[in-house]
């Protein structure tokens, strides 16, 4: 563990390299299984020296299982246990009602290099579907099985893979005034979870740069907040507001060259600002004396989408970039509020009043019908998935704060929860760059 700073005031540690922690997510399935796709994860063949060094047949079936369209057949259930495509016997899969199987090999080609060599087969045509040879280094191996599963998901279902992707979190522990902020970074599976930053102070409001290299969140680590950007592969992080009053909500365009801010300033009114990374250049968006906050950019970067009070309660508008006039967009229930723009800029997710209770929402952006996907009473922080088929959010479950994720759709839901501590604001990652 290399710590770069520390803050005597409120002890908050930044990492220069993530450090491992014993916080990985928890996920289980809570709906949507009953129209999974039966399919069989062959255990895979080991060709090295020594012991196998990675499970990828086990990762691989929780990757696909985890998805809730997938039903994996427990290995203990085959019939056989072909390693090549030549040696299935796609009678004996038939019996079992097995529509797909997958076979493969994990071989060692070097020292420090592996490959990962995979077949995907139709049952019920006997068809080869898709066939891979994907290279790793033993330090990559748990990657580059999602990688695998990415192109598994993506061939079955005609959508883009997630399992490579990751989430930003933060955990508290502890209880006032002794509570433990963490800023983490995980797999899309709850693996390699890592601490980017810890402190005493309150952490929020992660925010993923367009190309996955770089957070901006929150921090209140000198009792006032302010906004920072970090780098992740080094650890290297940089203030960019710490003006008077609030600091909150930052958001990438999707250039990666300004961020949407919340600021109160001097005169105390939460407004939109857009701050240009390179010059500094502050410019104020909003100014109608109403509560203007939460920005986040349309996928070309000509719109903010944001909440005001302006209309006497909480409502998403969306303003031009450049400026100009605010138009509403949410007009269904007293409260509407964080919306995120989904991949394709056909949807925001939103956090809905539905009669009491806090739920996570879509509105469609052509014809602005409203769709309510949840049914806890505190659901919080939508993020969608790069791919747009899922969304995570926060929630309360038995008094914790947890995870949850629900398919666009609404059908697949899942809840995910950390042993200690409560989590909440969670933010999904682009899809990685290479």
């Amino acid at each position: 563990m290399i710590v770069v700073k520390k803050y005597l005031l409120s002890m908050v540690l930044v990492y220069a390299v993530f450090t491992n922690v014993n916080a990985e997510l928890r996920i289980e399935i809570t709906g949507g299984v009953e129209q999974a796709v039966p399919i069989a994860i062959v255990p895979f063949g080991w060709q090295g020296d020594g012991a196998r060094p990675f499970d990828v047949s086990q990762t691989l079936s929780n990757d696909l299982a985890n998805s809730g369209r997938f039903n994996p057949l427990p290995p203990d259930e085959m019939l056989e246990r072909p390693l090549t495509g030549r040696d299935i016997d796609f009678g004996d899969w038939r019996i079992l009602g097995i529509e797909v199987v997958i076979v493969g090999q994990l071989l060692q080609t070097g020292d420090d290099e592996y490959t990962i060599q995979f077949q995907l087969f139709d049952v019920f045509r006997g068809k080869q579907l898709l066939g891979y040879r994907q290279p790793a280094t033993r330090k990559q191996l748990r990657n580059a099985t999602h990688l695998v599963a990415d192109m598994i998901y993506e061939e079955l279902t005609g959508i883009r893979g997630i399992f490579s992707t990751r989430i930003a979190y933060i955990t508290v522990e502890g209880k006032p005034p002794k509570q433990r902020f963490r800023l983490i970074v995980a797999d899309a599976d709850g693996e390699n979870a890592r601490i980017l930053v810890e402190s005493n102070e309150p952490l929020m409001s992660p925010s993923w740069s367009p190309d996955g290299r770089k957070l901006a969140y929150v921090s209140f680590e000198k009792r006032q907040s302010e906004i920072y950007v970090q780098t992740l592969r080094s650890g290297a992080r940089k203030r960019v507001s710490s003006r008077a009053g609030v600091n909150g909500s930052p958001s990438w365009s999707p250039d990666g060259r300004k961020l949407a801010l919340t600021l109160s300033k001097t005169d105390g009114n939460l407004d939109i600002y857009i701050l240009d990374l390179q010059s500094q250049v502050l410019t104020r968006l909003t100014n109608r004396g109403s509560i203007d906050t939460e920005a986040t950019w349309s996928k070309d970067g000509s719109m903010i989408y944001f909440t005001s009070d302006r209309a006497g309660q909480p409502q998403i508008y969306r303003i031009p970039a450049r400026g100009g006039k605010a138009s509403r967009v949410s007009f269904e229930g007293p409260y509407n509020a964080r919306s995120r723009l989904s991949p394709s800029a056909e949807q925001i997710a939103i956090v809905h009043n539905d009669r009491g209770n806090y739920r996570i929402g879509l509105i469609g952006l052509d014809r602005g019908y409203l769709q309510v996907l949840t049914k806890g009473s505190l659901d919080e922080s939508p993020s969608f998935a790069p791919n747009g088929e899922t969304l995570i959010y926060a929630t309360r479950d038995r008094q914790k704060g947890v995870l949850a994720t629900v398919t666009v759709d609404g059908r697949i839901h899942q809840r995910i929860s950390v042993v200690k501590g409560d989590v909440r604001e969670p933010a999904w990652s682009p899809f990685r760059r290479n």
